[in-house]
């Protein structure tokens, strides 16, 4: 006996709904709602709509291995950065998987902690998983590593690093040239007794290119070599506040202090308040990276502008072009900029 209520013609089908229930549910074909998934610019909104719609009703979820085997690809990217504890990468990040979801990519994020051969790792496992391509940070790994990546045909695309004289797939920045120009900023003003505070460069080829920015710009100015005095730490406000004071102590009549990224340079700027010195009155203190932190600290802090949304965007863009095999453009330039603000002035012999 029935209660005589109508039949529900949408009521969700029992068990795991499949790709032909979705069809059914949304009144589209099969093809349609694969299109919708993988290729959702290729469908209209009303379609998408309705599809997305009918996915969620019935909870309806991909089987990954199933699509992977037919497609031979996974439709997964994978990131490899150094760290993810401050914002360096953030903004860049953000823009690549929202540029990936638009393509119908995953994104797969592994932090290396800024080691070497937990790098090496994450890649291999990566690989492992499927990933149909790579974004990696920097140049600065073994030739067997990228060997093993090109004998698995797996695209890798270096970001935040521009190397002209390398034919290594990369979207970035030419760091050399970046801290060169703020360099030269600093020395047209007057300073000559320049600090720099740099992350460490024995496997880090960012923080190497622009530890020798800065020594360009000191050349250039006609000043000998050691006029630069360098320390070497961990990235980080508190690492970035005792190199402050170590340099202070070791060359107390520094007048400007060069920091390697943001980070390093809020630090910096703590350590000088706690040591009473006014920012820029009795010493300049330049970041790089203009990541948020750059515009909230006290005083704002001058930096180079580095385009990590656009970085990101189109990097995003040319790996998806890479594993489709149509990639027409795979070294691309970006430009960056000096962000003059509140902690960078003449040096105070200058101001009397």
């Amino acid at each position: 006996m029935t209660s005589g209520a109508p039949e529900d013609p949408i009521q969700p089908p029992t068990g795991v709904p499949t790709l032909a229930d979705v069809a059914r549910h949304a009144n589209v074909s099969t093809a349609t709602v694969s299109r919708c998934l993988n290729a959702p610019d290729k469908v209209g909104e009303a379609t998408r709509n309705r599809v997305m719609a009918a996915v969620n009703e019935l909870g309806y979820a991909p089987n990954f291995n199933a699509r992977a085997l037919a497609a031979k690809r996974t439709n997964t990217i994978g990131a490899v950065i150094p760290t993810i504890e401050n914002t360096i990468f953030a903004r860049g990040l953000q823009a690549f998987q929202e540029e990936l979801g638009r393509h119908g990519y995953t994104l797969l994020i592994a932090s290396s902690g800024y080691r070497e051969d937990l790098e090496a790792e994450q890649i291999r496992s990566l690989v492992a998983r499927g990933a149909d391509a790579l974004l990696l940070i920097g140049y600065h790994r073994s030739a067997e590593l990228y060997a093993f990546l090109e004998r698995r045909n797996v695209p890798a695309l270096v970001a935040w690093a521009y190397d002209n004289h390398s034919d290594q797939p990369a979207i970035g920045f030419d760091n050399v040239a970046a801290m060169a120009a703020l360099g030269r900023q600093v020395m047209q003003l007057g300073h000559r007794n320049i600090g720099m505070i740099s992350g460490r460069t024995p496997t880090n080829d960012r923080a190497r290119d622009r530890v020798e920015g800065v020594r360009h710009a000191i050349s250039e100015a006609g000043l000998p070599p050691a006029n630069l005095v360098l320390l070497e730490t961990q990235y980080g406000i508190e690492e970035g506040a005792e190199a402050f004071r170590e340099l202070m102590a070791k060359a107390p009549g520094t007048t400007a202090v060069l920091c390697a990224n943001d980070v390093l340079a809020v630090g910096a700027l703590r350590a000088a308040k706690e040591m009473g010195l006014s920012v820029p009155d009795d010493i300049s203190i330049t970041g790089f990276d203009d990541i948020e932190l750059a515009t909230l600290a006290e005083p704002a802090l001058t930096t180079v502008h580095v385009p990590h949304r656009e970085m990101g965007r189109r990097s995003a863009q040319m790996l998806v072009s890479m594993v489709s095999g149509d990639s027409a453009q795979t070294r691309v330039e970006l430009s960056t900029d000096i962000r003059l603000r509140q902690t960078l002035g003449p040096p105070p012999m200058r101001r009397r």
